[in-house]
């Protein structure tokens, strides 16, 4: 009997087997060459009149964090730059992004 094998999705794009692998051996791929002047930069101020919080719960490095008087404190040394706390503020002039300094920012390696 001929048996037709149906690709699964993460086949198709190349990840299949990695959902064993632990979120700590897939950062050690990655590589954050911190610049002294940090990237984004948040305007704590802004942040405070801000009741959604959307760049705390959307940041997929988890990299911001309340402050106790009610501002946003941003560590940008582990920053994958994704830019997703930039699209998803909607509180003007909250945060600024920019591309971090040449040869600075993440970098993704296999291994």
């Amino acid at each position: 009997m001929n048996r037709m094998h149906r690709m699964t999705a993460d086949e198709a794009d190349g990840t299949a087997g990695t959902a064993d692998v632990s979120f700590e051996d897939r950062m050690a791929t990655v590589d954050f060459r911190v610049a002294e002047r940090a990237h984004i930069t948040v305007d704590t101020d802004v942040c405070r009149s801000c009741e959604v919080r959307t760049c705390v719960h959307a940041c997929p490095a988890a990299l911001f964090v309340p402050t106790g008087d009610g501002g946003i404190l941003f560590n940008y040394e582990q920053c994958f730059e994704c830019g997703t706390c930039y699209q998803v503020c909607d509180a003007p002039g909250a945060i600024t992004w920019t591309y971090p300094e040449g040869g600075h920012g993440v970098a993704f390696r296999q291994g």
